[in-house]
């Protein structure tokens, strides 16, 4: 079983009440939030960004893994193009895994 797939999918406003629990302070990038990115990459997107968008945006789509952590997709600002990042909830905290960038019609139905 892949791991990573998609269990199930979770309410939009479920999990805007779960993000609204959390301080915006105890959202956390890792160090592979933006390892695979370039310098000039890292300039543009930004953790402070992915926290942005965590807090603040609507998502389009909310998944749960198998292995747990949650895949939220987001409008991008390019129509034909939806960024896709990958959290973990701690007790008291959301730690960003990773994120995509993903054609819109790779966002699973």
């Amino acid at each position: 079983m892949n791991r990573h797939r998609i269990e199930r999918f979770e309410d939009i406003e479920i999990f805007l009440q779960r993000i609204e629990n959390i301080e915006y302070s105890r959202i956390e990038c890792t160090s592979h939030t933006l390892f695979r990115l370039s310098e000039k990459q890292r300039k543009i997107f930004t953790c402070e960004e992915l926290k942005q968008r965590l807090k603040f945006g609507t998502p389009l789509k909310v998944g749960v893994q198998y292995n747990g952590n949650y895949a939220i997709y987001y409008k991008h600002k390019e129509k034909a193009l939806a960024t896709k990042i990958i959290i973990r909830f701690a007790p008291a905290s959301i730690n960003i895994v990773t994120f995509y960038n993903i054609h819109i019609n790779q966002i699973p139905k």
